[in-house]
């Protein structure tokens, strides 16, 4: 009985185990493998029992225990429970921290990992006074399913248009967060609904409310934490969100003069024969706006030959 119990509590981990293999170590972002890595890790070795660990009002407000904050999404009840949430962080960290870079990814998933538990235990703690039930301040909670839930908006968020299939229905991305933290919670009564909406509201006060900013102010000392979904070329101050879709910069004459694309690449081959001088007389001091220029007279055929004649002779 408690050989079955033992192979039985390693499936999860396995197939988990499996999965990574499958998809490919040199495959994964290193921030992702690292949480992957330091979640398995924990599970095999936790730091205490669970008890010790999951976060709720009475443990991490009321008994000031907040390091609780920093451990519990990182432990896990049980092998499932770590394989679902790990195979979720694989797929959504290989989108995400590609699209943001590891360097900030890191620090969105310490800042999550932090927030998402401040605001589980000020939800449970408002229903406890709402509904005049004190349990909800017992409430426990572990897993990175709200840090899942947080980074399932971001990447709804960078990526919108999409549709997701949530239980089988065909639900914008827009939505689909929504409808998944309602279906997880009638389909499996047990899991932590505070803890998931958390993760949600985190997630909307990164895309849409001062959490972003305020992220960048306090990482603005450091070179290395720049946002870097945000372009960096002379377009940045007309960046914008989602989906890399850019507006037009205002000034879009002062780049192109006004040329299609193959008109300028028609202009680019045209002063790249003329780049030279011309009967030893150069255009250095021709203004350039485009950053390209225009001869400052059309010569005939006859000429134009005569010239390249005379500096390929020259050369």
């Amino acid at each position: 009985m408690m050989q079955r119990r033992h192979r039985r509590a390693n499936a999860g981990l396995l197939l988990l185990l499996y999965e990574i293999f499958h998809v490919g170590l040199q495959n994964i972002p290193p921030v992702t493998l690292g949480v992957l890595a330091l979640n398995i890790f924990l599970f095999l070795n936790p730091v205490r029992p669970l008890l010790e660990v999951c976060i709720s009002v009475d443990e991490g407000f009321y008994r000031k225990s907040w390091q609780r904050l920093l451990l519990s999404p990182v432990h896990h009840a049980d092998d499932w429970h770590l394989y679902y949430n790990m195979i979720s962080m694989l797929w959504k960290g290989i989108i995400l921290e590609k699209k943001l870079k590891s360097i900030w990814f890191a620090y969105v998933i310490a800042v999550f990992s932090v927030l998402i538990g401040v605001v589980y235990m000020v939800l449970e703690l408002m229903l406890a006074k709402i509904l005049d039930d004190p349990s909800y301040e017992m409430n426990c909670a572990v897993g990175f399913s709200g840090v899942l839930f947080a980074l399932k908006v971001l990447n709804n968020h960078y990526n919108p248009g999409r549709v997701s299939s949530v239980f089988g229905l065909q639900i914008s991305s827009k939505y689909a967060c929504w409808v998944e933290l309602v279906a997880i919670h009638l389909i499996s009564p047990g899991t932590s609904f505070c803890g998931h909406l958390a993760g949600i509201l985190v997630g909307l006060m990164y895309t849409m409310g001062p959490l972003q900013k305020i992220m960048k102010a306090c990482a603005g000392g450091i070179s290395s934490f720049t946002d870097p979904a945000r372009p960096r070329d002379y377009y940045s101050e007309y960046y914008g969100y989602p989906g890399y879709q850019y507006r037009t910069p205002r000034s879009y004459y002062d780049y192109t003069g006004g040329l299609t694309e193959d008109e300028q690449l028609e202009r680019a081959v045209q002063n790249s024969l003329n780049e030279r001088d011309f009967d030893g007389a150069t255009y250095n001091n021709e203004r350039r706006p485009y950053g390209f220029w225009f001869p400052p007279e059309q010569h005939s055929e006859e000429e134009i030959r005569r010239q390249r004649l005379h500096r390929f002779e020259r050369e």
